[in-house]
């Protein structure tokens, strides 16, 4: 909680309560007030009626709500944080206890409802002061510029959130439903509740804190269900060798290559001497006749020829 801020929040507190001495004590605001409600804003603008109709909406508690933490909740889910949500649902508590507390406490009549002119129709058994439009305009729209993450998005959202809740509490005016002390009265709480979080910034961590404690305690309790469920796998059966025959049997068994017996796994052969294929070889000449001898018979001799001179 800043200084600044803490100024802020005693001086929007001096303005609240002063908005409620006046209406109590029938003062230049209530005069204010019957002379706006005796003007009659949506006669003297018809055209606007049918536009501020569904303008209004953006103050109700129902479907802001609903917009609102739609996007938060996404933010929630990227963040991996509960901040945004818890946030929003601590300043929406705190909305109604207040303001409830004090319509529900004062009791005034609506414009529509009053029965003397110029009294402040309190303790009246009504429930209009404050606004209740006015006041959730100003926290569910304000929420998203006190969560965001950066300056320039939060200035931005800033001025948007204080024109819809303006903009509404002036709708309400307009269409007769409130008083201008209402409208008034509403803006002063709503910006007290937001002015109000930091101080409870601690307790919704310790509320995250236990929201995750919960969720891991929950995951341990299901995995063991998980573990338990799992299918037992079936250890896979080796295949039998194929059956062989007697003459197999007998067989020799011969080694694989580059493994000999007590030599160790593996350890390859001696080298053997390079011998050609049979194709390779070289013909063999035979040397002499391939007739076998006779010794019965006498070698043939040639007659020797005479020399001619």
């Amino acid at each position: 909680m800043s200084r600044h801020r803490v100024v802020l929040f005693g001086a929007t507190m001096a303005f609240y309560l002063a908005i409620v001495v006046a209406v109590l004590g029938s003062s230049w605001l209530v005069e204010l007030d019957w002379k706006v409600m005796l003007y009659r804003p949506y006669e003297q603008w018809p055209q606007l009626h049918a536009f501020l109709d569904y303008f209004v909406v953006l103050g109700q508690r129902g479907p802001t709500a609903v917009m609102v933490m739609a996007w938060l909740g996404w933010r929630s889910w990227r963040q991996h944080t509960l901040r945004p949500l818890l946030t929003l649902g601590a300043a929406l508590l705190l909305l109604n206890m207040t303001v409830g507390s004090v319509k529900l406490g004062l009791g005034r009549l609506g414009p529509h409802y009053a029965t003397q002119i110029g009294s402040a129709e309190l303790f009246a058994g009504g429930d209009i002061f404050p606004s209740g439009h006015t006041a959730n305009a100003v926290v569910t729209w304000g929420i998203l510029a006190y969560l965001a993450t950066t300056p320039r998005a939060r200035r931005w959202l800033s001025v948007i959130s204080a024109m819809v809740a303006l903009g509404v509490g002036a709708t309400t005016v307009y269409l007769g439903t409130h008083w201008v002390s209402d409208v008034l009265l509403g803006w002063a709480a709503g910006l007290l509740i937001l002015l109000a979080l930091p101080w409870f910034e601690p307790l919704i961590a310790r509320a995250e804190a236990f929201v995750f404690a919960v969720r891991e305690k929950v995951r341990e309790r299901r995995r063991p269900r998980a573990s338990a469920s799992a299918p037992v796998p079936v250890p896979a059966v080796p295949a039998m060798p194929p059956q062989r025959g007697h003459e197999e049997d007998d067989a020799p068994v011969r080694e694989p290559v580059g493994v000999a017996s007590g030599r160790g796994p593996g350890r390859p052969l001696p080298a053997r001497p390079y011998q050609p294929a049979r194709s390779e070889r070289p013909p063999v000449v035979p040397a002499g006749t391939r007739r076998p001898p006779h010794t019965e018979r006498t070698p043939r001799t040639a007659p020797a020829r005479p020399l001619g001179g």
